[in-house]
């Protein structure tokens, strides 16, 4: 368990932690000299029943919230700390606003320094706090009377804390990816870098491989600390050091994250349900805002997605982050938003979908699946998110945007799968139907042609859907004899689109020798003079035979057969698969093909969707089943 501190500048929150464990959270010589916290300290609490509770202690100046929230993002409970001589003061009030938008609704308010006042004062200091709780989420939370310097309230409230760990139970560090957003990064002398932060989810242990988010730097655990002891295993919701294999101290900076690199997830644009402070001003449409995740503090614009031009106080709504740099984010991550000079906190809320699209973000469909991944249970996010998508959902997404390490069951039934892509029955059914209709606008305008080609049909009938998920839409309606297709061309089955008497002759004297020639087809000039036909009568006839799919136009003017790219982009796919990706050598080499002619191929299954470029490589990516 881990508890937070909160409450404002000179209130008494390190003596009174201090008291509480008998270690002085203040370490820097500045924070000596000025008698106030600069940086986040940590100290632990020993239970009597077994167990340690590590304790947060955040600065409280006005000037420091951004570190504050660095703190407070990994905390299970939060201590308030008011001064019984002030009262509520106005950074207990922002930091309050903070501890209820991070949804901390478990804790307690310590009243310090109740050796400088008397009773009355006391009694009157204890109203003003209840009356600041209302409506928050610690309205109700005990308030526990201490002094420091006389040692008064201490023990209570330590009873407190132990008898809140003995009830605090997690149990997903099983199933769910390690995540620890770093908030401390330092150099011990003779043991390396070292990493701190609160663990949010999974467990790590000495001897495994992290990845750095965002950056994609690899790390080894050496050793560990579990809230302040030598382990071999940190959990969530444990304070943890991470000594480290792998970078230096300037590497890591706070506001990255150390996790499985099964659950890596780098992002600059967040979906997500904000609620606006009860006091804050307007939360308007375009403005920029500090936006605090786990311990990042990062520049980001507002899109409002569901509502007017700009939020009131209390309203709830949906909205989409864009941010100015990268950051690592996961469904379920709460977050909270300051103005753009840092001086008030705004709003906060959870993470909806971390992996948002850039287009068509406040279409129906798209507010649909929001409310889908807006359930509270994995399952049932997965289900609904099923009956809102018409796009399907790409499984291994959503399995890492959830940060788990497994995915759930789909043993339910209008469900239809292909790999890792999924859609609802309904979902496809009404594809199908939309897929009908253009394809049968597309045969009374174009009656002379043999169908419509696949990436155009799915430009026209879904266009935001993944190549994986449209491929499993086509496959499904071909098998359920709702389409034909030839190649790379889709038809209804009652269409009927013949060649002419000229094609056919060109056909029956062309086909054969590109097809004889398999990867070093002549080009269409040697074909003219071949066969004694112009150029300009040969040039439509094969035009009409590729969008038929029995030829394809790798470049202009040259034409490889069906059946030779179907071999080359086999040849592909066993490249990617073995190597990780496509280089020109390489299918030179698995192929005997010369150089320029392979880097002819490799541009047309990029054009295709076959392959995907990032430099000198080419990535295997959805749309393989244009080539079966």
């Amino acid at each position: 368990m881990i508890v937070g501190t909160a409450g404002h500048v000179d209130h008494g929150k390190t003596a009174l932690v201090r008291a509480l464990t008998g270690t002085d959270t203040d370490r820097l010589p500045e924070e000596k000299r000025r008698g106030i916290s600069i940086e986040l300290g940590y100290a632990f609490l020993d239970v009597p029943a077994g167990g340690r509770i590590g304790l947060v202690d955040v600065p409280g100046h006005e000037r420091l919230v951004h570190t504050m929230l660095a703190g407070a993002s990994g905390i299970d409970h939060a201590l308030l700390v008011v001064a019984a001589d002030d009262g509520p003061m106005p950074q207990t009030r922002e930091h309050l606003a903070v501890l209820s938008l991070l949804g901390i609704s478990r804790g307690w308010v310590a009243l310090t320094k109740c050796d400088r006042v008397d009773a009355p004062r006391i009694e009157q200091a204890g109203r003003e706090v209840r009356q600041l709780l209302a409506g928050t989420a610690l309205e109700g939370a005990r308030i526990v009377r201490t002094s420091a310097a006389t040692g008064e309230g201490v023990a209570d409230l330590r009873a407190e804390l132990a008898s809140a760990a003995g009830r605090d139970v997690h149990s997903d560090e099983g199933t769910r990816g390690f995540r620890l957003p770093v908030d401390r990064v330092f150099t011990i002398k003779g043991a390396g870098t070292v990493v701190t932060g609160s663990a949010a989810a999974g467990c790590v242990q000495a001897g495994d491989e992290l990845a750095v988010v965002p950056g994609g730097r690899r790390l080894r655990v050496r050793t560990l600390h579990a809230q302040g002891a030598p382990a071999q295993q940190g959990r969530a919701r444990e304070r943890l050091a991470l000594q480290v294999a792998g970078a230096g101290t300037g590497e890591i900076v706070r506001g990255q994250w150390l996790c499985n690199p099964a659950v890596v997830l780098a992002t600059d644009r967040i979906d997500a349900r904000v609620t606006v402070w009860r006091d804050a001003t307007p939360l308007r449409a375009g403005s920029a805002v500090h936006v605090h995740l786990g311990a990042a503090d990062i520049m980001g614009t507002v899109a409002l997605l569901d509502a007017a031009r700009e939020l009131g106080p209390g309203d709830t709504a949906l909205v989409q982050l864009v941010l100015r740099q990268p950051t690592a984010a996961w469904r379920g991550d709460r977050l909270v938003l300051r103005d753009a000079a840092a001086q008030h906190t705004l709003a906060g809320g959870t993470v909806l979908d971390p992996m948002p699209p850039r287009r068509y973000r406040r279409s129906p469909g798209r507010l649909a699946e929001l409310a889908a991944h807006a359930a509270c249970e994995p399952a049932q996010r997965l289900r609904a998110l099923l009956a809102a998508s018409d796009s399907g959902v790409d499984l291994r997404a959503w399995v890492r945007a959830e940060g788990w390490l497994v995915e759930p069951p789909l043993h339910h039934e209008g469900v239809h799968r292909a790999g890792y892509f999924a859609i609802g029955t309904a979902q496809l059914e009404r594809m199908h139907a939309r897929m009908a209709d253009v394809l049968a606008g597309c045969h009374r305008a174009e009656p002379g042609e043999a169908g419509v080609e696949l990436q155009r049909a799915r430009r026209m009938v879904a266009p935001l859907s993944a190549p994986e998920a449209w491929e499993l839409v086509v496959a499904e309606a071909v098998a359920a004899g709702r389409l034909v297709r030839h190649g790379p061309v889709l038809a209804l089955p009652e269409h009927d689109a013949r060649l002419g008497a000229a094609d056919e002759r060109i056909a029956a004297r062309v086909l054969p020798q590109i097809e004889a020639a398999a990867f070093d087809p002549p080009w269409l000039s040697e074909l003219a003079l071949h066969i004694g036909e112009s150029e300009d009568a040969l040039r439509p006839a094969l035009l009409r035979l590729a969008r038929r799919g029995e030829l394809h136009q790798v470049v202009p003017d040259l034409f490889f057969s069906h059946a030779s790219l179907c071999r080359l982009a086999a040849a592909a796919r066993s490249l990617a698969d073995a190597e990780g990706s496509v280089r020109a050598a390489d299918l030179r080499d698995a192929t005997g093909m010369r150089r320029k002619r392979v880097v002819q191929v490799l541009e047309y299954f990029d054009r295709t969707g076959l392959l995907r470029r990032a430099g000198d490589r080419h990535y295997l990516r959805g749309g393989t089943a244009i080539y079966a």
